[in-house]
């Protein structure tokens, strides 16, 4: 049976890549730091599927570890980089602890586990490869400056080792989706619940972004950028200048005082 890894399980975008895996015959080894993953492994059991749950932060090297060991002597089919973490309000209002955190989960401890996997891959001369990057990538993000700063490095990285490995045997697939229907909005610790943004009936349905990163991947395509609206604006950040596009972000970003 083949195998698939993926972070950030327990709801939203990762749950759903977790679901279609185990619709299409995968093994799965879910991780995540919460409660809800114990949760979420039940519901993709009466699925049909063989769940392995492996409890780490993965903000932390230990986390990433601990991960490590769990599928260091398996051979991985699909692994999906989907962990990460969000925070708003202005730059100097977020507590540095908390901006830490973000860095490290969505920068420091993702790039570790591509390391380690890509070079699993590698070697084995096979496997897919999912990373959560995000639309906010390509454009400054005012009220979510250093979350767009690291989806922007996520971004970054997966294209320039798309075309490192371009030759080879291991594809990665870099997801690129635009506001979400997902507990990122509700989640305390985000400071989210108060933007425009988290309020809008505009946020876009999680299913049908994670099917379109999940079927991108299993492709093998480059990337996609889910939504007519996403891909306008993936677009138009190429030609509009960064001072209008950090505007247009404070709309839907700035929290209600």
């Amino acid at each position: 049976m083949t195998l698939a890894v993926v972070t950030g399980a327990s709801t939203g975008i990762g749950y759903e890549l977790a679901r279609f895996a185990v619709e299409d015959g995968h093994e799965l080894i879910i991780c995540a730091d919460e409660d809800e993953i114990e949760h979420a492994a039940d519901k993709l059991r009466r699925l049909g599927g063989k769940v392995e749950v492996v409890r780490a932060d993965l903000a932390t090297r230990e986390g990433v570890d601990t991960l490590w060991r769990a599928v260091e002597r398996r051979e991985i089919d699909l692994f999906f980089a989907n962990a990460g973490r969000a925070l708003g309000h202005a730059f100097t209002e977020q507590d540095w602890v908390a901006i830490r955190r973000l860095i490290d989960l969505n920068v420091l401890q993702t790039t570790l586990m591509l390391r380690r996997v890509g070079e699993k891959m590698q070697r084995r001369g096979a496997g897919r490869i999912l990373v959560s990057g995000s639309i906010g990538g390509f454009v400054p993000g005012p009220f979510d400056a250093v979350y767009n700063a690291t989806k922007a490095y996520l971004d970054s990285l997966t294209y320039a080792l798309q075309d490192e490995w371009r030759d080879g045997p291991v594809t990665l697939t870099c997801l690129m989706p635009g506001p979400t229907d997902t507990p990122i909005f509700t989640r305390p610790e985000n400071r989210l619940a108060d933007s425009p943004i988290a309020q809008s009936d505009r946020l876009d349905d999680v299913t049908t972004v994670a099917r379109a990163g999940y079927e991108a991947m299993i492709a093998g395509e480059r990337g996609v950028v889910p939504g007519l609206t996403n891909r306008l604006l993936a677009m138009l950040s190429g030609v509009v200048p960064q001072s209008v596009l950090a505007q247009i972000h404070r709309l839907g970003a700035e929290p209600d005082r």
